[in-house]
């Protein structure tokens, strides 16, 4: 019997004709090469350049400076520490599926008794919650199946996505139901990473242009810390704008909707208060939330919502009266 978190890994991709689509298409892999670039560039120059020059290999061990290597060490293992989850959820990230529609009874478009089975019962009124205005169920015209909550077909993956998120070429997979908390850890170690760099490495940036080193390492050393500058300032704005997502119930395509529809952005169907929020993507154990396991509970199909809560306390209050 698969754990949710084996399904993750299998659904969606477990097909021959996908997963030669989807990595048949070199091209569309230049983004993840880019990364991986950047990763390698950036291990390169903060191990051998600063955590050696700390560590002074170079350098019998009774004439070292203690102060320094002590730092040395200090950086080196925390650097490596945060790299290490970094790099797994990376490729977590890219590998796990999102989650996609099941086949299947209910929610194959136009299958016999699809309006009838008993799991169209169970998503019918009382449990979706997206509908078109006619009051039929969504459905998607490449997929030939119905649509749960949240679920958008995305052209790239050339499937429906479970609460899809966005399509992100960086690690050239979907963000969805099933590895949004890898995404959104990938974001944390990311910045953590790259403010260890910069608050670290300056020192021996400083001391590269006060010393007699040559151009070339002084050189490399002042642009790493740019570029590391850089990333670091355009990681964090993107994980606060996710940080605000999360905490308003929306994902990055109904915020969209919202920007498109000019509605209010503090407001979502979906919202079950601050904490029941970050549960739904970091999973129901606070205290492994920053931690690559305990994924969040369900199936990725049904989502409560407002209407879902004023119908329960309708009836409460209809049983209350009888």
């Amino acid at each position: 019997m698969r754990s949710p978190g084996d399904v993750g890994l299998v659904d969606g991709f477990s097909g021959g004709h996908r997963s030669t689509i989807r990595f048949g298409e070199l091209s569309k892999l230049l983004p993840v090469g880019f990364v991986v670039a950047t990763i390698v560039v950036l291990y390169v120059q903060y191990v051998f350049l600063h955590c050696s020059r700390l560590l002074q290999l170079d350098l019998p061990s009774d004439v070292r400076r203690k102060d320094e290597e002590w730092r040395g060490i200090v950086d080196f293992t925390v650097f490596h520490a945060i790299t290490s989850v970094l790099l797994y959820c990376f490729g977590r990230c890219a590998l796990t599926s999102p989650g996609s529609i099941p086949d299947g009874k209910g929610w194959e478009l136009g299958s016999e008794g699809a309006q009838d089975a008993p799991g169209e019962q169970m998503a019918g009124s009382s449990r979706l919650i997206e509908k078109k205005h006619s009051g039929e169920r969504r459905h998607c015209k490449w997929c030939l199946k119905y649509k749960p909550d949240r679920c958008h077909h995305c052209r790239t993956c050339n499937m429906c996505v479970l609460r899809m998120d966005h399509h992100c070429p960086w690690v050239y997979n979907c963000i969805g139901f099933r590895n949004h908390k890898f995404f959104f850890l990938l974001l944390i170690y990311a910045a953590a990473d790259l403010i260890v760099i910069n608050f670290t490495m300056f020192e021996t940036v400083w001391w590269s242009t006060r010393t007699d080193v040559a151009i070339s390492m002084m050189f490399t050393l002042a642009c790493g810390a740019t570029f590391a500058a850089f990333l670091m300032v355009l990681t964090t704005t993107f994980l606060g704008f996710h940080v605000w997502l999360m905490a308003k119930a929306m994902t990055t395509v109904e915020f969209c909707e919202k920007s498109l529809k000019k509605e209010n952005y503090d407001s979502s169907i979906y919202d079950q208060g601050l904490y029941g929020n970050l549960c739904a993507v970091l999973g129901p154990q606070p205290l492994l939330w920053l931690l690559p396991v305990s994924q969040p509970r369900g199936d990725g199909l049904y989502w409560k919502g407002y209407g879902s809560k004023r119908a329960s306390a309708s009836s409460s209050r209809e049983g209350a009266v009888a």
